[in-house]
C-alpha cells in the first residue's frame, strides 16, 4: 500500500499568498525539470487556452477541474499557468505536504493548500470557498479526489466540487458589483512516443519471474498483459475468497471488491454501502483513522485497522481497472495497464520517459448560485463530467492502435 495515509493529527497547511515563488518557480521552469526526472515527461501542449484567458480578463472566479490520470498531473499544471500566464491556488491532499521539506515547500510556493481527504475539512473548504470568492487567481481542484492511471475512463466525481463552487457563487452575487463563478474543466492525456513493445517486455518479464514464470515472450503481447493480470487477480482471489473465480473480468473484480469492502462496511455502518468504490473508501477511512490518530486504539486494535485500511486501498485500486480497458488497445492504454500493474503489485511504477502531456481546456461553465434541489445529482458535476469526458474521448482518439 502506497504511503497516503498519514498517522498525526492533522493540521491544516495554508498556502503562500505571494506570488514571488512562484514567478521565479515558472519563470525557471522548475516544473518542467521535475516532470522530466520523475515522470518522464518531455514535451507539451495547452488547447484552447484562449477559453481561460477571457475569463481572466472578464475578471471572474476560476475553478479549474481536471481529471487525474497521473501522479504528474499538478506539475503538469505548471504548463497551463506559463500559457494562460497566471498564478493559481490548488488543494493537494496532506500526505503530499509530508514527502519531504522541499515538497512540501514548494507545494505551498505555487499556492496549494492541504486537505484532509480522510475527514470533513472545513478549513480547507473554507479557504477553498474565500479564495475562489477572491477571483485574484484561478483554483484548481482535482474532482476525481484519487490518480486513475486510466487516462481515457473518468472515475466518479466527488460532489465537494459543486459545493465549493455554488459557495463562492452566492458569495459573489451579493458583491458590489456582483461577478460571476465560472468552472473550466480540463481534460488531461499523456501520449507516449516510445517503444511500448521494450517497455511492456521489461515489465512483463519482471512480473513473471515473481510469479516464478518463464517470460511469455511467446504470447502476442494484449494476450500476455491479459494472462498475466488474470494471475495476479487470481492470487487476490485465492487469498480473500479462498480460490481462483469464475465468470467474466468484471463479475470477478466485483465479488472481489464486495469481499474486501462489504465486511468493513458492516462493521462500521451497520450495512454494506453501495454505489462508487472511490467515495466508500473515503467514508470508510473518516471512520476507521480518527482514534488512530489520537491514539486511543490498542497496538493490537491498530494493526487490525491498518490492516482494513490494506484492504480497502486494495479495493479503490481494483476500482480503477475498468474491464474493457483494452477493448481499443491503444499505445497508451497498454502502456498504462502494464504501468497499474506494477505500480499495484511494487507500490511503484518505472519511468519509461517521452510522454507528452496535452491538456485541452473546456468551454467555462457559469456556476449558479442555487442549484436544482430535486436532482440527485447536483447538475453542476453533472456539467463538468459531461465536458471532461467528452474532451477526453477526443484526445483518446489520437492515441495510435497497438498492432500485433
Amino acid at each position: 500500500m502506497q504511503n497516503i495515509i498519514v498517522e498525526k493529527p492533522y493540521r491544516f497547511i495554508p498556502p503562500y499568498r505571494t506570488t514571488f515563488w512562484s514567478t521565479v518557480i515558472r519563470g525557471l521552469r522548475i516544473h518542467q525539470y521535475y516532470l522530466w526526472r520523475s515522470e518522464g515527461v518531455t514535451s507539451y501542449e495547452v488547447r484552447d487556452v484562449q477559453r481561460l484567458r477571457r475569463s481572466i480578463e472578464a475578471r471572474h472566479s476560476i475553478l479549474i477541474t481536471p481529471n487525474h490520470p497521473r501522479t504528474a498531473d499538478p506539475l503538469a499544471m505548471g504548463w497551463l499557468t506559463v500559457e494562460a500566464n497566471t498564478h493559481v491556488y490548488s488543494m493537494a491532499s496532506w500526505h503530499l505536504f509530508h514527502q519531504d521539506w522541499l515538497t512540501a515547500w514548494a507545494i505551498r510556493a505555487m499556492g496549494g493548500f492541504s486537505v484532509n481527504r480522510e475527514g470533513v475539512d472545513r478549513q480547507a473548504i473554507n479557504m477553498a470557498v474565500d479564495l475562489l470568492t477572491e477571483g485574484k487567481r484561478p483554483l484548481i481542484v482535482f474532482p476525481e479526489g484519487a490518480t486513475s492511471r486510466t487516462a481515457d475512463r473518468l472515475q466518479a466525481l466527488l460532489d465537494g466540487v459543486a459545493f465549493i463552487a455554488r459557495a463562492a457563487a452566492k458569495k459573489r452575487a451579493k458583491q458590489s458589483p456582483p461577478g460571476k463563478v465560472v468552472v473550466h474543466p480540463v481534460a488531461v492525456k499523456y501520449y507516449y512516443s516510445g517503444d511500448i513493445r521494450r517497455a511492456a517486455d521489461d515489465v512483463l518479464s519482471d512480473i513473471e519471474h515473481r510469479l516464478t514464470w518463464q517470460p511469455q515472450r511467446h504470447l502476442p503481447l494484449l494476450a500476455r498483459i491479459v494472462k498475466v493480470g488474470s494471475a495476479l487477480l487470481s492470487l487476490k482471489e485465492i487469498e480473500y475468497l479462498g480460490h481462483p473465480q469464475s465468470g467474466t473480468l468484471a463479475e470477478r473484480m466485483g465479488r472481489l471488491m464486495d469481499q474486501l469492502l462489504g465486511p468493513i462496511e458492516e462493521e462500521w455502518f451497520g450495512s454494506v454501502q453501495t454505489g462508487p468504490v472511490v467515495p466508500r473508501v473515503r467514508n470508510l477511512r473518516v471512520k476507521i483513522l480518527p482514534d488512530m490518530v489520537a491514539g486511543r486504539v490498542t497496538a493490537e486494535e491498530r494493526t487490525r485497522r491498518w490492516q482494513q485500511l490494506a484492504d480497502i486501498y486494495l479495493a479503490q485500486q481494483l476500482s480503477a481497472y475498468p474491464p474493457d480497458y483494452l477493448a481499443r488497445p491503444t499505445v497508451d492504454r497498454v502502456l498504462e495497464m502494464i504501468e497499474k500493474f506494477e505500480e499495484d503489485l511494487t507500490d511503484k511504477a518505472r519511468i519509461h520517459g517521452k510522454l507528452k502531456v496535452v491538456l485541452q481546456i473546456g468551454e467555462a461553465i457559469e456556476v449558479s448560485p442555487e442549484r436544482d434541489k430535486k436532482a440527485d445529482i447536483d447538475p453542476l458535476m453533472t456539467q463538468i463530467q459531461t465536458s471532461l469526458q467528452g474532451m477526453i474521448d477526443e484526445l483518446a482518439a489520437a492515441s495510435p492502435l497497438l498492432t500485433e
